[in-house]
């Protein structure tokens, strides 16, 4: 009797062709978005257009609830890094004194920028920059983790994640500026 082969059930995949499939997805676990970089990709001057927050609502709104922000954002060859952050249209002081103006344009002054330097390492579609200088003193000797959510020629953009209880994340995008190499 002649068996048709309709009937036949197909056979599970063999566990030796399964290894060779995991050997080819094991690389890209981790690299969120395949954007796996290397240091040269980053290196330059970034100059700030955008910074948003979105909410855990979804709520998207200017960081810090600064509006025109401006920003500058290093990174160099030999891994050193250097940002600084400031709300748009800022009032100058009375004095140019950064110590001798009274306290509340310097309370001001301060609460409307954000300043740190340090080194930085890559790891996959992550920079994380060893702080070594800020603003804010508390800040000295962490690490600030920001995702790698768009890296071009020209454009960057990070995210940073876990920002609290009610924001999801905040996305700062840049556009380079300089490439840190001469022309």
């Amino acid at each position: 009797m002649l068996e048709s082969a309709a009937t036949e059930v197909p056979t599970p995949m063999k566990p030796f062709l399964l290894l060779p499939v995991l050997l080819l997805l094991v690389p890209a676990i981790g690299t969120e978005n395949g954007l796996a970089q290397s240091k040269a990709d980053l290196v330059g001057t970034w100059k700030l257009i955008s910074a948003t927050e979105t909410t855990k609502k979804g709520e998207v709104r200017a960081a810090y609830g600064w509006q025109n922000q401006q920003g500058l954002l290093t990174y160099t060859a030999d891994g050193r890094m250097m940002a600084i952050t400031t709300k748009g249209g800022r009032k100058p002081l009375s004095v140019s004194d950064n110590v001798g103006a009274p306290a509340e344009e310097r309370a001001e002054a301060f609460a409307t920028m954000t300043a740190y330097a340090g080194s930085y390492t890559l790891n996959g579609n992550k920079v994380i920059h060893h702080l070594e200088v800020c603003a804010l003193q508390n800040q000295v000797n962490t690490e600030l983790v920001r995702l790698i959510t768009k890296l071009e020629r020209n454009s960057l953009a990070l995210r940073t994640v876990n920002m609290g209880p009610e924001i999801a994340y905040r996305e700062l995008v840049w556009e380079r500026i300089s490439s840190g190499s001469a022309p």
